[in-house]
């Protein structure tokens, strides 16, 4: 059986400088051919709208961003960003690999708070006082990212490790901030593992084993931290392929389940109906765009 056809998925373009800082202006000319349409690509985004409004589309969510808003994308996330002339601000694109490059020299406690970010789909409202002090180090930034200096990568990373620092200190009381521990990283490692293997793997003791945990701590920890059980992360990982199927591509229900690993097409309704909410052709007559929740601002 065929491949469900899905949105165009863009690639990081040069694996050895794992970061990519620019403006929104530039941003646009690159991007001309894709803004059409939604997307994904198997990198981070964290796109910063200092002047102009849009709209977002996330996972057939919508979201209407406001001026002086931080936003962030994780991988295979499908969306598309409205784009204007009069809009100003950077883009910030990076991979996992970026913070795997001399880890001595970047302080590993921010990728928890980055992971949580990037997991909370939340919109991020800058503090008026933040502003200039965040922009100058993002032209710091723009300027070493342009230049052909040896080291840059490392000064990069220092650039990016203050702008966060800001970003933190914006977020204020609102923002949980969480130290590296053996539990973070666990549930970091879980839903790694769940985005690479989710189609093949929907039992939490298939995620357990390379955790080296049992299946109940798995399922205990995951739902203190995140508020659901690792099981329904799982179950909802899969709705969520077979949503963004359904509304992206012209798959039918047959297609779509054999992509998911479900060899029984009344198997896979089942399933969609019950942790979906509805049937699969139900929402793919309906596709609807659902509100994003609303911007994250600081109390």
């Amino acid at each position: 059986m065929k491949q469900a056809p899905i949105i165009p998925l863009l690639k990081f373009k040069n694996e050895a400088l794992p970061f990519k800082v620019q403006t929104i202006k530039n941003f646009t000319e690159e991007q001309d051919d894709i803004n059409e349409g939604p997307h994904s690509h198997n990198y981070y985004e964290m796109i910063w709208l200092i002047k102009g409004t849009s709209t977002l589309y996330v996972d057939m969510q919508k979201c209407s961003i406001e001026s002086n808003t931080i936003f962030c994308l994780k991988p295979n996330q499908a969306h598309q960003f409205q784009t204007q002339t009069e809009m100003e601000g950077f883009v910030f694109s990076f991979t996992d690999s970026f913070f795997k490059i001399d880890e001595h020299d970047f302080d590993l406690s921010y990728q928890p708070s980055l992971f949580q970010l990037f997991n909370e789909v939340q919109t991020i409202r800058i503090a008026d006082e933040m502003e200039e002090d965040m922009k100058d180090i993002v032209m710091k930034m723009i300027k070493e990212f342009e230049s052909q200096y040896s080291n840059r990568m490392e000064l990069l990373k220092c650039y990016f490790k203050i702008f966060l620092i800001y970003l933190k200190r914006t977020l204020g009381e609102n923002f949980q901030s969480t130290k590296q521990s053996r539990v973070t990283e666990l549930i970091k490692s879980f839903m790694e593992l769940l985005d690479k293997n989710f189609k093949e793997k929907k039992m939490v003791a298939e995620y357990a084993a390379p955790l080296l945990v049992t299946p109940n701590y798995l399922n205990r920890i995951v739902k203190k931290n995140t508020g659901f059980s690792a099981g329904h992360h799982i179950r909802q990982r899969v709705v969520l392929e077979a949503k963004r199927m359904g509304r992206y591509s012209d798959a039918g229900m047959k297609e779509v389940a054999y992509n998911l690993g479900f060899l029984d097409n009344a198997h896979f309704s089942r399933f969609f109906k019950t942790f979906g909410g509805t049937n699969f052709s139900d929402f793919k007559r309906g596709a609807l765009i659902v509100p994003l929740n609303a911007a994250f601002n600081r109390a």
